[in-house]
């Protein structure tokens, strides 16, 4: 019986049938009908498989992050825990976001490479950018406060996130009194991410279209320049990882990088072969426990809360990749908007669950909160699963030195060294 392909498997297998067929149309030009009607139907395909990630988009991310801040009222009472545990979690996405955009600013990945793809979005982003500060502050502002249900409708974005925190504070301090609501938002959000799985399923055929459809009417240099965007990109995950993630975890605990890392290696190898920090969680608690030697009532607030919340690599590399889609497309942002990608890029990290590609979805809401294209993730999804091994890993690492951080600074404790 021959074993099924993983969607890992699948979605390299659609990418590379896309490049090829994008070449040979590009080869063939659109001067007949066939190649036309081929690219007509890629177009299409292309689409729908977009049309499906905006279509589940908002009630992911409106029942991500209201579950995420409501999850947290039941460890309310450890205080001192819950504090340092915050803290920890905003600081450290927020550290690595500020990496991305250094290093896209630096590198500018995308940069000189003509694409016509877009130009109805880039258009409308061009009018937007036109505004003066005082107009485009106060359009942002306004986009933040709306109805939730027109908002919900209209697709907007930044005014769920707002109202979904405002949910999340208001069932906190309600508690228990709104425990069938709690169910109601936890039931359909293992909906959601059912459907979100059916969609993933179509991943193969939406990237195949996708990238035939780009590279039959593109320079093909865009091949190239998606080639120093996924180096740069590794290159910064590794430096979080290797150097500001150590750095961290022995100027708060003194614990050696090294020594950490020999007690780590099963979750994090784990984490690098699934690409999803909720399968590795039972291997990474055995570790942070049993060899680094973290209480467990700290280790199992921690991790699961951090398996959510906090997601280094994913932030990271959101943020990049905006930068990257702008670069594309020929568009320049300015410091305003690049601070709306360093917060959107947080939270879209903080509502991607903790599975395969699920951060590609809330890639769309990081887009969206500047006018960028969404159909760009048409670039990303072929490169996405490689990535999201390196920076599940990284994600994974967050959380150990987390715990270590956390219990040093709310119990007393001897180091392992």
């Amino acid at each position: 019986m021959i074993k099924k392909l993983s969607l890992n498997s699948q979605i390299f297998i659609g990418a590379a049938i896309g490049i090829v067929l994008g070449l040979i149309l590009n080869q063939l030009g659109q001067t007949s009908p066939f190649p036309r009607n081929l690219i007509y139907i890629c177009d299409l395909l292309g689409r729908i498989f977009v049309d499906l990630l905006k279509m589940i988009l908002i009630p992911l991310v409106f029942t991500s992050i209201t579950l995420g801040i409501v999850n947290l009222r039941a460890h309310a009472q450890m205080g001192r825990v819950w504090r340092i545990t915050m803290i920890y979690f905003l600081c450290t996405p927020a550290l690595a976001v500020l990496l991305g955009l250094i290093l896209a600013n630096v590198f500018k990945p995308g940069v000189g490479v003509e694409t016509v793809m877009f130009q109805d979005a880039v258009q409308s982003f061009r009018n937007m950018d036109q505004m003066t500060f005082a107009q485009f502050f106060k359009t942002f502002l306004g986009s933040l406060f709306m109805n939730p249900l027109a908002a919900m409708a209209k697709g907007e974005i930044l005014a769920v996130v707002i109202f979904a925190i405002f949910l999340g504070a208001a069932m906190v301090k309600l508690n228990d009194r709104v425990k069938t609501v709690q169910n109601f938002l936890a039931e359909a959000f293992e909906i959601v991410m059912l459907i979100v799985d059916w969609i993933m399923k179509l991943a193969p055929i939406g990237i195949m279209a996708l990238l035939a459809k780009l590279i039959a009417t593109q320079n093909v240099g865009v091949l190239q320049a998606l080639w120093k965007f996924v180096l740069v990109v590794v290159g910064g995950t590794l430096f979080h990882g290797l150097v500001v993630l150590p750095a961290i975890l022995y100027f708060f605990t003194g614990i050696k990088p090294l020594y950490f890392f020999n007690h780590m290696k099963e979750a994090l190898v784990t984490a690098f072969s699934t690409s999803s920090s909720s399968a590795t969680m039972p291997v990474t608690l055995n570790c942070i426990e049993n060899n680094l030697k973290v209480d467990k009532n700290i280790a199992g607030f921690v991790v699961p809360l951090g398996t959510t919340v906090n997601m280094d690599g994913t932030a990271l590399y959101e943020a990049m990749a905006a930068l990257f889609v702008a670069n594309l497309v020929g568009i320049d942002l300015n410091i305003t908007q690049q601070i709306i990608v360093f917060f959107m890029a947080i939270l879209a990290s903080i509502g991607a669950p903790g599975i395969p590609s699920a951060g590609m979805v809330t890639m769309i809401m990081v887009l969206q909160s500047v006018g960028l294209p969404v159909e760009a993730i048409a670039l990303l999804l072929p490169i996405d699963r490689p990535l999201d091994a390196l920076r599940t890993t990284v994600n994974v690492e967050g959380d150990a030195i987390g715990s270590l951080i956390v219990q040093k600074f709310s119990k007393p404790s001897p180091s392992p060294l």
